[in-house]
């Protein structure tokens, strides 16, 4: 006898994020403002994947991410990968990238940084290394690691 399968139906227009790290999709949809009530989002958590081990996968209906979105994804997701779908056909796949500089995305942890003392300052950080993740603040020169990100999520 086979095994019933269950299917996920194919969305028309959106984003497929896959690849990302194993059980974070809750983080990913916890930094693009998901769900809501006029968006569909479909999510896969910790699925076998011949390249990872595990992964999650994230659907999002009627959505298309901008170049910050994948900038934080990148920090929780690095190996993530985003497809764009349009008439139900992959019309764009890329892998997340870091960027060399990342802009008011995550806070730095040391409390006698300027970005943590009530001045208008935006956080920046410097793009150490990817794998592991390693993160240098632009003003006080902490050092911020993969293990420091994940609790800014």
């Amino acid at each position: 006898m086979k095994k019933p399968e269950m299917k996920v139906e194919p969305i028309k227009n959106g984003t497929v994020i896959d690849h990302i790290t194993a059980n974070k999709s809750l983080h990913v949809l916890k930094i693009l403002g998901l769900p809501n009530e006029d968006i569909n989002v479909t999510v896969a958590m910790n699925v076998s994947s011949g390249k990872a081990g595990r992964k999650d996968i994230v659907k999002i209906e009627k959505r298309e991410l901008d170049s910050s979105e994948l900038d934080q994804i990148a920090l929780l997701a690095p190996e993530a990968t985003i497809n764009i779908i349009r008439d139900y056909k992959v019309v764009e796949k890329d892998k997340v990238r870091f960027m060399k500089e990342l802009k008011s995305i995550i806070r730095c942890n040391n409390p006698n940084c300027i970005t943590n003392a009530n001045e208008p300052i935006e956080s920046r950080f410097h793009l150490i290394k990817t794998s592991p993740i390693l993160l240098r603040c632009h003003y006080c020169e902490r050092l911020i690691d993969a293990e420091e990100i994940d609790k800014q999520f």
